[in-house]
């Protein structure tokens, strides 16, 4: 009898690894490997790491304007990054999956410049950034990673600035957050929406009730199921060719 096909896991949570691998949702397991690096031979990395949390739904990872001494890596959960308007109205900024990183855009002023919440139970990896900073000098791999990470961020911060229209929009945020989730070993079509509709509207620069009827428009053109925050991709073609424009691949 064969052995059952693997799965991939729906929803987003790490596992610990062991000896010599690393956790499931490692930020950096790839630059890593990519050098011939085992978990054995990264000591002075690994001792750089805190696991912290976890942080419950609402609390605070850090508030704009703290000190900034580190970054961190998502182990579980989902973290909401957001400021505030001159109104005092919340502007999204992301959501950020396990495996990556929070607290990039923080390096070159020293402080945090956004807000991040927790949306669920989120566990982190903290890695002191002057210390990651001194060691990547002595891991080429390691200062890689570092600048990779940088330019995806800088990338997603760009992704909806065009004139796009709104089914546009959600097809390229579904189809984005499909892809984040494959490439952490999760399943690509079924999606556990952690965050709300009104913060999916706030970062897609949407109303609520345009998103709420853009998602019924792609149920009813047969590209996704919706269920409260249950969501499967049903035609992922369909909706990557009505993301392309904003993708652009």
């Amino acid at each position: 009898m064969s052995p059952p096909a693997h799965r991939p896991r729906h929803n987003p949570i790490a596992d610990d690894g062991d000896a010599l691998h690393f956790c499931s949702t490692c930020a950096f397991s790839d630059a890593c490997l990519s050098q011939g690096y085992d978990k054995s031979s990264l000591m002075d990395l690994h001792v750089l790491v805190e696991h912290i949390g976890p942080f419950h739904e609402g609390e605070h990872i850090f508030r704009e304007g703290d000190e900034f001494n580190a970054i961190a890596a998502v182990r579980a959960g989902t973290v909401k990054t957001y400021v505030l308007d001159a109104t005092g109205q919340e502007q999204v900024l992301g959501f950020h999956l396990p495996g990556e990183i929070i607290g990039l855009n923080a390096i070159s002023e020293a402080r945090y410049p956004c807000n991040a919440v927790a949306l669920d139970t989120v566990m982190l990896c903290r890695f002191s950034f002057p210390k990651m900073a001194l060691l990547a000098t002595r891991m080429p791999g390691l200062q890689a990673q570092l600048f990779k990470l940088l330019s995806q961020d800088i990338g997603k911060a760009a992704l909806l600035a065009g004139d796009y229209s709104a089914d546009q929009r959600m097809a390229a945020f579904l189809v984005a957050l499909s892809r984040r989730f494959a490439q952490r070993g999760f399943s690509a079509t079924r999606l556990h929406l952690t965050m709300t509709r009104t913060d999916i509207a706030n970062y897609l620069r949407l109303a609520p009730e345009t998103v709420s009827r853009v998602l019924r428009r792609l149920q009813e053109d047969g590209l996704v199921k919706v269920e409260r925050r249950e969501l499967e991709i049903t035609n992922p073609a369909g909706l990557e060719e009505l993301a392309r424009a904003v993708l652009r691949n």
